[in-house]
C-alpha cells in the first residue's frame, strides 16, 4: 500500500475550524510538538493542530526517538490554559481515549483495542499509537500544553521495547486524513468532558473500561527499579495503583509490561 499523506480534496482547515480548531499542515518538519510549543511561546492561541506528513526528529516519552515515515499520522494539539498546571498530565488520558475513538471510527474492532498506562493505545495487544504531553508556564503566565499523537497507519518500527503494529498490518485500509478528522472530532468532545480537570473522574472511568491488564500481574519499569504486582486500576488523580501483597502503591511514571494475558 503506498503511503498517503494529508493531501486530499477535503479542506482539513475548514473541517478543523468547524470542530473549533485551527490547523497548520507541514509536508515535513522536525517535530510537530516543537512547532506547537514554539507557536504557544510566541503568543499564539490554543486549540491549534500542527500536523505533518513526516517528521525528521520525532520523539516519544523519556526522550526516545519516534520513527516518523510518510503514511502515518503525526499531529500535535497546542492548548492554552486547558486546566491547572498540576493536572496537565491528565490530558494524556484524554488523548488516549480520543485516539481509541478515532481508531474505532476508522474500522478497528473495539474488542481488539485497549489502553496501556500511561498513554499508549494497543491493537491486539501491540502498540499502534503513542502520546507525548509537554507543557509549562508561558511568558504571559498562562499554562501552555502540547499533546503529540502518533498513529501507525501503514508502517511501524520493529526495534521497540514493546511490540508495535499498524492498521495496514491488521488489514485495515485508512487514509491519514480520515484518522485525523476522527481524532480531532473526538478531542473536541473529550476536552468538553474533561472540563479543565473538573470532569476527570468521567475520563478516568472511561479509560479504565478500555484498560489492558487490570486484575493481572504487571511489571512497572522505572529508571532505578522494576516493580511487580497486580494492576489494581487508577487512583482519582490518574496514578497507576499497584497491589503488592495487599498494599496499594501509587505509581506516577514508568513503563508497563504485561505477563501473558
Amino acid at each position: 500500500m503506498p503511503p498517503r499523506g494529508l493531501c486530499s480534496d477535503v479542506n482539513l482547515q475548514l473541517i478543523a475550524k468547524d470542530q473549533r480548531f485551527e490547523l497548520t499542515h507541514f509536508q515535513s518538519i522536525g517535530s510537530t510538538n516543537d512547532a506547537a510549543m514554539a507557536h504557544l511561546r510566541s503568543g499564539g492561541a490554543g486549540d491549534h493542530w500542527f500536523v505533518a506528513d513526516e517528521q525528521t526528529g520525532g520523539r516519544g516519552r523519556l526522550g526516545r526517538s519516534w520513527s516518523s515515515p510518510k503514511g502515518n499520522l503525526y499531529a500535535s494539539l497546542a492548548l492554552r490554559d486547558p486546566c491547572p498546571m498540576a493536572l496537565g498530565f491528565q490530558l494524556g488520558f484524554v488523548a488516549a481515549l480520543a485516539i481509541y475513538d478515532a481508531l474505532q471510527a476508522s474500522g478497528a474492532e473495539p474488542n481488539d483495542l485497549s489502553l496501556k498506562w500511561p498513554n499508549d493505545v494497543l491493537l491486539k495487544g501491540a502498540k499502534i499509537s503513542g502520546i507525548l504531553v509537554e507543557g509549562g508556564a508561558l511568558h504571559d503566565g498562562s499554562f501552555g500544553v502540547v499533546i503529540g499523537c502518533g498513529v501507525n497507519i501503514v508502517s511501524h518500527p520493529s526495534d521497540t521495547p514493546y511490540p508495535a503494529t499498524d492498521l495496514a498490518n491488521d488489514g485495515i485500509s485508512c487514509a491519514v486524513a480520515d484518522i485525523f478528522i476522527a481524532l480531532s472530532s473526538a478531542f473536541g468532545r473529550l476536552l468538553d468532558v474533561f472540563d479543565r480537570g473538573k470532569g476527570f473522574d468521567e475520563i478516568r472511568n472511561r479509560w479504565i473500561r478500555h484498560a489492558r491488564g487490570i486484575g493481572h500481574v504487571i511489571r512497572v519499569s522505572q529508571k532505578d527499579q522494576v516493580m511487580e504486582g497486580i494492576f489494581h486500576g487508577l487512583d482519582h488523580e490518574g496514578r497507576l495503583l499497584l497491589d503488592r501483597n495487599g498494599e496499594l502503591i501509587p505509581v506516577m511514571a514508568g513503563d508497563v509490561f504485561f505477563e501473558e494475558l
